[in-house]
């Protein structure tokens, strides 16, 4: 009897880890999506700008912000990960990579080497824009400098080290849909919400999380504590931003001045020398946008 029930335990742990393995197969975005395509350079740069890639991959130190040498830290209650090298250097950026990795990587949160990445990269985010647009990026980051800087390791000890699990993660947090355009709302309204939710991934800091690092859906724009462990991320639905009207928004994104005459500080900054790179159009639907979400009461600040 004692050898069954040993047998019986082998076996699911077998069939366990099997399934397991099964769940957590990184994904891919497949090659039939990518047919031919005239890459767009000035909707890449567009892209490249909403997205803030250079908020986290320039060169730390660095004043030019097209280049992409990474190695700014971003520090979490797993570990501190450092953004990587992006430029087109083949060896330490991703001059090497291919349009269909880099697709996979942006919409799918899965490296050439076929691991998952940590979501420190906003995959989650990145997931909803379409694949033009993301070719679109691609094309123009090819024609940024390359920088021969080696990406620095990820500070992050075990057992979050291990990216197999991720995929268990991404199961729990990581739905890969793209973005639905809502046929009830307006077109300025639609790109709005396309910015916000995909390459501008304003949820990623703006949202609390819970002790898995998965965004509260409930609680989605409603700020928090800083995901880096200092100071506090505001409220951007309407119980934050009540008193805005959509030129005061417009006019943040544009030069970081709040309605009372604050210039916003913190990690903000680089997010405003990014939105003010884009169209008056784009950061007026972006407006639009954040001016209609509802009111979402979130984590209470705690007092000073």
């Amino acid at each position: 009897m004692l050898r069954k029930l040993i047998l019986l335990a082998i076996v699911a742990g077998v069939v366990g880890l099997a399934a397991f393995w099964f769940v957590t197969i990184p994904a891919t975005v497949p090659a039939t999506a990518l047919a031919a395509h005239q890459p767009n350079l000035e909707n890449g740069k567009t892209m490249f700008y909403a997205g803030g890639c250079a908020s986290c991959h320039a060169t730390e130190g660095q004043p030019d912000k097209l280049k992409l040498g990474g190695g700014h830290p971003l520090h979490s209650p797993f570990g501190t990960f450092y953004a990587p090298n992006i430029s087109q250097d083949p060896k330490m950026g991703i001059g090497a990579w291919t349009e269909h990795q880099f697709v996979n990587a942006m919409l799918k949160g899965t490296a050439p080497n076929g691991s998952h990445y940590f979501p420190a990269f906003p995959f989650t985010s990145y997931r909803l824009m379409s694949v033009a647009d993301v070719r679109d990026l691609h094309a123009f980051m090819k024609t940024l400098p390359a920088v021969q800087d080696a990406s620095k390791a990820h500070d992050v000890p075990f057992p979050f080290s291990i990216r197999r699990p991720l995929g268990g993660w991404k199961l729990l947090f990581f739905d890969d849909s793209s973005f639905k355009p809502d046929p009830s709302k307006s077109a300025e309204w639609n790109r709005g919400a396309y910015l916000v939710n995909g390459p501008g991934h304003c949820a990623e800091c703006h949202s609390p999380r819970n002790l898995l690092g998965g965004i509260l859906s409930g609680q989605k724009f409603a700020g928090g504590p800083n995901p880096e462990g200092k100071g506090w991320v505001p409220n951007i639905t309407q119980t934050g931003l009540k008193d805005w009207t959509q030129d005061d928004i417009e006019y943040l994104l544009d030069s970081g001045m709040t309605p009372s005459g604050d210039s916003v500080g913190s990690n903000m900054g680089p997010v405003i020398r990014n939105t003010s790179q884009l169209s008056k159009e784009d950061r007026a639907a972006m407006a639009i946008y954040l001016k209609s979400l509802p009111p979402v009461e979130g984590p209470k600040r705690p007092a000073k």
